[in-house]
């Protein structure tokens, strides 16, 4: 352990390979060699932007939260992991002392240390240092690639089974068909739902979702010239429930809805769509203000919540129904870069297509030293 190479964003679309620090575990902790990096949208949106909301990058940060690694060093006081295990790592360590962390909701905790989330470092570098209970084992019949899309599979496992409470038989509808929304589809159908419907504007993701997770796709109609925002969205509504013959309640009904795309005209025309009674979860971040019919949903007594990131339990249930053979994640890795090509892989997650011309769903960078 003499040197720690990192991936580092200084500035907007200014990223650089650096050394920094090997950092000791401390009491309750271990120190990860990370091997396999997914790259998020976030990760993305800090590159493109310097920053989210009111997380803005001020300072070098190193990029990366999607990880999977091996443990490299224990620190005291941990008996349950050793040197050389196989873990997928939660990255987002919270103060545990907060009402949110002790009712369970730790998710909200005000003191969350999240990797790549200015100002922490992510784990796009040899080395990174972790709560030793935040880095969960690996079954045998899992790959390193596997454990690090843990990470956004357990943001679908939270928005689907945690906060959507979706049941065997129920139905569903999914905006946006980038590797959540396509994870949010693969975990309804591992709990049994009944229709799984993609909704996308790029043909090739509807596609991708049709083979892997979804039993109908619907590409939204053009907007028409001077089409009010809302009007749109209501006429887009229609058409899908036409097309795909989606009931307004009963048998045929949407019952849970998840947007995971942030698109305004998605989070109004899901309010149309979804059943009166039925439950509305909301991933993807929008842009700006949107706009609703709230009418509409306090007439329908629809149930909308936020879902951010994920909570107790929700890595755990990841884990087991990859390993139970319920999900299959392998579909989802379409390219593949070393570590020293990190850049190439960042290109081709922003645009959407590799250099090899086909569609990027998800990239996964190796580190330093993995193949």
């Amino acid at each position: 352990m003499t040197d720690n190479p990192a991936f580092v964003l200084r500035n907007i679309e200014d990223v650089v390979f650096e050394e920094r620090p090997i950092q000791e575990p401390k009491e309750g902790e271990v120190l990860v060699a990370v091997k396999k990096t997914g790259i998020c949208g976030s990760d993305v949106h800090y590159l493109l932007h310097g920053g989210i909301g009111d997380f803005i990058v001020k300072s070098p940060m190193v990029l990366g939260h999607e990880s999977a690694g091996l443990v490299a060093k224990v620190g005291p006081g941990i008996n349950h992991l050793k040197v050389g295990d196989r873990v997928a790592m939660e990255p987002g360590a919270t103060c545990r002392k907060c009402e949110y962390c002790k009712c369970g909701r730790y998710e909200l905790c005000p003191d969350i240390a999240f990797a790549a989330t200015p100002p922490y470092d992510g784990t796009l570098q040899r080395y990174y240092r972790i709560p030793a209970d935040l880095a969960y084992p690996i079954p045998d019949n899992m790959s390193l690639e596997d454990g690090a899309l843990m990470e956004p599979l357990s943001v679908a496992v939270h928005a689907v089974h945690i906060l959507g409470g979706l049941r065997a038989c129920q139905s569903i509808m999914v905006f946006g068909c980038g590797p959540v929304g396509l994870l949010c589809m693969a975990v309804a159908k591992s709990f049994g739902a009944s229709r799984i419907v993609g909704i996308d504007i790029i043909n090739s993701r509807l596609e991708f979702a049709k083979q892997y997770a979804a039993t109908d796709t619907f590409m939204p109609p053009e907007v028409q010239e001077g089409e009010a925002s809302i009007a749109y969205s209501r006429r887009s509504a229609d058409e899908m429930k036409r097309q795909l013959k989606i009931a307004g309640r009963g048998a045929g009904a949407i019952d849970l809805v998840i947007d995971a795309s942030g698109a305004p005209s998605s989070i109004q025309t899901a309010i149309y769509v979804v059943k009166p009674g039925g439950t509305f979860v909301q991933v993807g971040a929008a842009k700006s203000p949107v706009e609703i019919d709230i009418t509409t949903l306090v007439v329908k007594e629809i149930t909308y919540k936020g879902s951010f990131r994920y909570g107790p339990g929700d890595y755990p249930l990841a884990i087991s129904l990859v390993s139970q053979g319920r999900i299959d994640l392998k579909p989802l890795v379409t390219h593949r870069y070393a570590f020293t090509e990190a850049i190439s892989a960042f290109k081709s997650t922003k645009t959407g297509k590799g250099d090899d011309g086909k569609i990027v769903i998800k990239a996964i960078i190796s580190g330093p030293d993995a193949p």
